[in-house]
């Protein structure tokens, strides 16, 4: 299978490159993205199978389908990453917690957040067609919180690699920001930043574009890559785990094989609600999309009313901080599969030089086709964590909007499945202020004691060891100093 761009072709770039390009190459002419030529189907004779594999041998069915140019020992083991998971023989448990709505938790890897699902297996296939090339890479990651540890998680001490992680000052949990900050492997920089993710995120695309920094790289012998879901290698293990779902419920004696069933996705960059509509385009029978957005909700306006504006809006700091995100960059991809490349370029053009697009009505119809969405704010999100807390199961701050999303369906008879992005022991503070009911403000530490004790679950020896674990990296920068910290850092 080979890989186009979102943009078009501007002469100078390959117009179709194979997948370890792509990964390795993830910034696509005129500033787009890659995305596959064509997807693979999901015929009767997959469903069937997949009734009787686990996650790993659906995984690697999948991953065979694309056809892409990786070998299949490299497959199996990077694929093998998930028997480090809680538990090897259900990574990605799926759980009922009302008479439809069924909880993905993707969330039981290393770093406890969804991130690790795509970044632990993708990370040692990048690396692997580093060494193969025998090249050095240099991978940047900017993060809301999740794609930090996980990046920094599956690359620590990786050969031919190195990493640069970006993160908000004060933008993320504390937990989150302990799983960056006590990263002891060599090959790991890590960078608080003035400003808020997108700042971070804008960052890194005028990095992986910039030619004078990819100069000052070719210098020292360094190619660039990214570990966002810019990168299709990250995609393309977030497409698995939504047929996974269904394929559970299958066993489960919920759904029959070709049933539909709705799908919530708690967004802010897209890219899981863009593996669960590649999904969908592959055969999977997701009746509609349901993004859940919490009040940075640019993409409830997008879909809503077809009009992206960023014009006048202020990033808001909110209860489930790896949402706080106003450019959503997956959504590029989306707009190249509906409108085609020169209409995303216009509208990519124009969000960049105007802060706006609009779509057409017949857009917005066909957007609207495979996608809803609500928003809810943080008072909705704690409210609704007590009341499952209350039921004995745990919603974090970011799930928790997914069931605003599932209210709004009103009865039905149709299955649910939302996905849980990531554990509460990221979010302490929060879980235990919404248990109690107040504002009282809980350090982490603190609050990941209370919470264990009132719900009486333990808290995971990766997360609890973080507090005594020494800072290693303590530097918060202006970004105008980021490139020449990366720099720095690349010098050695």
């Amino acid at each position: 299978m080979m890989f186009i761009e979102t943009r078009g072709n501007d002469g100078h770039k390959p117009e179709k490159v194979a997948f370890s390009y792509a990964i390795l190459n993830p910034s696509a002419s005129f500033g787009g993205l890659y995305i596959p030529e064509t997807l693979p189907q999901l015929d009767a004779d997959f469903f069937a199978k997949a009734q009787t594999q686990n996650y790993k041998e659906i995984a690697k069915t999948i991953l065979l389908k694309f056809n892409i140019d990786i070998d299949t020992t490299v497959i199996d083991k990077a694929l093998a990453l998930y028997d480090n998971f809680d538990n090897a023989n259900d990574p990605v448990p799926l759980k009922q917690i009302e008479e439809n709505l069924y909880i993905n938790e993707l969330y039981h890897g290393p770093t406890r957040a969804f991130k690790d699902m795509a970044l632990q297996p993708f990370g040692y296939i990048l690396s692997h067609v580093a060494q193969k090339q025998k090249e050095n890479y240099l991978i940047l990651a900017a993060t809301s919180g999740d794609t930090g540890p996980a990046t920094l998680d599956t690359f620590a001490n990786k050969p031919n690699i190195k990493v640069a992680c970006l993160y908000p000052d004060g933008g993320t949990s504390d937990v989150q920001r302990l799983q960056m900050v006590t990263q002891e492997a060599s090959n790991l920089k890590v960078l608080g930043i003035h400003g808020n993710f997108d700042d971070a995120q804008n960052s890194l695309k005028s990095l992986l574009a910039s030619e004078s920094f990819q100069k000052e790289l070719d210098k020292h012998q360094v190619k660039l890559s990214a570990a966002n879901s810019v990168n299709f290698g990250r995609i393309i293990f977030q497409i698995i785990y939504h047929i996974f779902g269904y394929v559970n419920l299958i066993k489960q004696n919920k759904i029959t094989v070709n049933a539909p069933f709705y799908q919530i996705i708690p967004s802010g960059n897209f890219g899981n609600a863009l593996g669960a509509y590649y999904a969908k385009k592959m055969g999977l029978p997701i009746k509609k999309i349901l993004i859940a957005s919490n009040i940075n909700n640019i993409l409830t306006d997008l879909i809503n009313t077809g009009i992206y504006d960023l014009r006048g809006r202020t990033l808001l700091q909110t209860t489930s901080p790896a949402m706080d995100i106003l450019i959503s960059s997956n959504v590029e991809r989306v707009l190249y599969d509906k409108f085609g490349a020169t209409r995303c370029k216009e509208l990519m053009d124009n969000l960049k030089t105007n802060r706006f697009y609009q779509l057409t009505q017949k857009e917005l119809a066909l957007l609207q086709e495979d996608f809803a969405a609500v928003y809810s704010d943080d008072d909705f999100a704690k409210k609704t964590i007590k009341k499952y807390a209350e039921k004995n199961y745990v919603l974090d701050p970011h799930t928790a909007t997914t069931i605003k999303a599932y209210d709004a369906l009103g009865e039905t008879e149709i299955p649910v499945i939302a996905c849980s992005t990531a554990e509460w022991t990221k979010f302490a503070p929060t879980m235990i202020s919404a248990l109690k009911e107040e504002n009282k403000k809980y350090n982490d530490f603190e609050a990941l004691r209370d919470f264990s004790s009132a719900m009486k679950i333990k808290i995971p020896g990766m997360i609890q060891e973080l507090f005594d674990k020494k800072i290693v990296h303590d530097k918060i920068v202006d970004q105008e100093q980021i490139e020449q910290e990366i720099l720095h850092f690349i010098k050695g």
